[in-house]
């Protein structure tokens, strides 16, 4: 019961909610909607009010000083001829604002990297999960085919078995291909279900996406071969991949963040003018006021050897991280290249003729021009001709998405 309604509900889905969509469409509802990508670019946003922050100067402090209390007439609020005022203002030296600044850009730049990155991983994930719908649906709909004629020939098969012109052992042997076309159907039911559901959250659309694409524009992109060679893809990777990149920026923002840190120790200026009514010198005099930290010791050594050792590990990431992403594209490639030519020794006249034989087989096993035995055996190895020649098309797709998503350069 609960197969049954599996596939109704993976049948009637695209019955009362389904509407085509290219993979265009898709793509750029993901950009439009998907909302992990909107709050990874509001890192970026971010990363703009920390420059106005650090642009910002220190404000200006005012003091005022008066007599509170008259001792002698016991008096509070006597303000008397004494009163004086001032202002002073911090003066950053050693070049520490601009330090800060250059280091706060560079933590934009690093957002939008990571924004660029985010976007490459969820359109390779959009065009996997697309690419296995259209697949997996072509899967189903030749399962469902196969299941709809065994099924009555099942059913008929049960009726001569219980008037006993048909043995039972012919009954049970249908009988178990129908129980394996269940279970296949079941699980591509889930998988299409799982396709959908990651479609639907990825570009944020009300509707159950059916994968719109042309059959020769498959038989395009199955043919495509890239014109560039191992090396030269991992080249293009290492000057395009936005993961990568990250690590580079993120050592030379560490470089960034030791250099102000370093800035920190130089001693900042603090300087002001003051009004006195009558406690100095002369009467309602002015003077200037100058103020600076004696440097005794270093007081940003332990955050200085901190940014040190961040500029350490940050350059070894990026060396681990260029290894792993050359080792990943040479897989990449490797893996396309399997499955292509796995693909390609397959006569194109067996494929074309595929369906026409499995029609041809069942209209003589009608006839009684094939056995049961052979009848069966062919149904087997045709089911899973189907489900094999389908995944491995899906596979050369998703396999070159993936060198895709390495290089970030079109390549297929």
């Amino acid at each position: 019961m609960r197969f049954i309604s599996l596939v109704l509900c993976v049948l009637s889905l695209p019955l009362f909610a389904q509407k085509e969509r290219t993979l265009q469409e898709c793509e750029s509802a993901l950009q439009q909607n998907n909302l992990r990508l909107l709050a990874e670019e509001l890192n970026v946003n971010i990363t703009d009010a920390e420059i106005i922050q650090a642009k910002i100067w220190d404000l200006p402090q005012f003091g005022f000083s008066a007599n509170l209390y008259h001792p002698q007439g016991a008096q509070l609020f006597n303000i008397g001829p004494t009163k004086s005022a001032q202002i002073t203002q911090l003066f950053l030296l050693g070049g520490k604002r601009q330090k800060q600044i250059d280091f706060v850009k560079s933590n934009k730049e690093l957002a939008q990297l990571q924004y660029q990155q985010l976007t490459q991983d969820l359109k390779s994930q959009l065009r996997e999960s697309f690419y296995s719908l259209f697949f997996d649906q072509k899967k189903l709909k030749s399962l469902l085919n196969q299941k709809s004629y065994l099924s009555s020939l099942l059913k008929a098969y049960q009726v001569q078995t219980a008037k006993g012109n048909v043995a039972l052992k012919d009954e049970v042997r249908l009988n178990s291909l129908v129980i394996a076309l269940n279970n296949d159907i079941a699980q591509l039911s889930n998988n299409i279900l799982a396709e959908q559901n990651a479609l639907l959250v990825l570009t944020g659309l009300p509707d159950v996406i059916q994968p719109l694409l042309d059959e020769e524009e498959v038989g395009q992109k199955l043919a495509f071969q890239p014109l560039l060679t191992v090396d030269e893809l991992q080249k293009k990777a290492i000057e395009n991949n936005a993961d990568y990149l990250s690590t580079l920026k993120t050592t030379e923002s560490a470089q960034l963040f030791e250099g102000w840190q370093k800035s920190l120790n130089t001693p900042d200026l603090t300087g002001g003018l003051q009004w006195n009514q009558n406690s100095g010198y002369y009467q309602n005099e002015i003077n200037f006021t100058l103020g600076i930290p004696i440097p005794l010791w270093r007081q940003n050594e332990g955050n200085i050897k901190k940014a040190q050792f961040l500029t350490q590990q940050s350059a070894k990431n990026a060396a681990l991280k260029k290894l792993t992403l050359e080792a990943n594209v040479l897989t990449a490639y490797q893996t396309w290249k399997n499955q292509y030519e796995i693909l390609e020794n397959i006569p194109q006249k067996d494929m074309d003729n595929l369906d026409l034989v499995y029609k041809g087989m069942t209209g003589n096993f009608s006839k009684g021009n094939v056995t049961l035995i052979d009848f069966t055996d062919f149904t087997e190895s045709y089911k899973q001709t189907v489900l094999q020649v389908n995944e491995m098309k899906k596979q050369i797709l998703i396999s070159a998405e993936e060198l895709n998503r390495l290089v970030q350069v079109p390549i297929f």
